[in-house]
């Protein structure tokens, strides 16, 4: 597996590697939902956490991450992130999922995660797994609605940058369900167009 940073993009939205140039369009989005940083991210990047975080997840990269600027109209729109990158066993993670409260519950989430998952098994994944906080019913709803297998939760997982313990539901899409998940991410798309 040998996964690489490029643009991805169809008529719904463009996930450009993160740069510099989408730092304020990113602070913009993160700032426009505060109260969701408060309450369901183990960071938070809202107000005067942002440049901060920042500089741990984008400046610098962690090794095993490719980080996404969700680009929607021009405008960054939010984020998404490629983690744990573990190419001896083909596996890696999407998370670090934010979107602008102005892009959710229509396009964007279905065609942008149909966008990383080619990617990720064009790439020679066999493995792509999500991580969402266990009281985070929406993010829950939206990963089952791709098509993904909810395979159980981490008991006390992570302690938040609130101090509270959170649980986190894992998920996953293998390569041989990836036909069938395609065609229901193709089809949902396609009744937005």
């Amino acid at each position: 597996m040998e996964v690489e940073s490029t643009v991805l993009e169809d008529g719904f939205v463009r996930l450009e590697p993160m740069s510099d140039d989408h730092r304020e369009g990113l602070r913009a989005a993160c700032d426009a939902d505060a109260e969701t940083w408060d309450r369901l991210y183990p960071f938070s990047m809202a107000g005067e956490h942002f440049d901060g975080a920042w500089s741990r997840m984008f400046a610098k990269p962690a090794p095993g991450c490719l980080n996404f600027a969700v680009v929607v109209g021009g405008r960054c729109m939010g984020m998404s992130c490629y983690l744990g990158i573990d190419p001896p066993n083909q596996a890696l993670e999407i998370g670090a999922t934010f979107y602008h409260p102005e892009v959710r519950g229509g396009p964007v989430n279905p065609a942008a995660k149909r966008l990383l998952l080619a990617h990720a098994f064009d790439s020679g994944a066999r493995r792509v797994q999500f991580k969402v906080d266990a009281i985070n019913a929406r993010s829950r709803a939206a990963v089952l609605k791709l098509g993904a297998v909810q395979e159980g939760i981490l008991r006390q997982d992570r302690v938040t940058w609130t101090g509270r313990i959170r649980d986190t539901v894992v998920f996953s899409v293998l390569a041989d369900e990836w036909p069938a998940v395609r065609e229901r991410l193709d089809a949902r798309l396609a009744a937005f167009a």
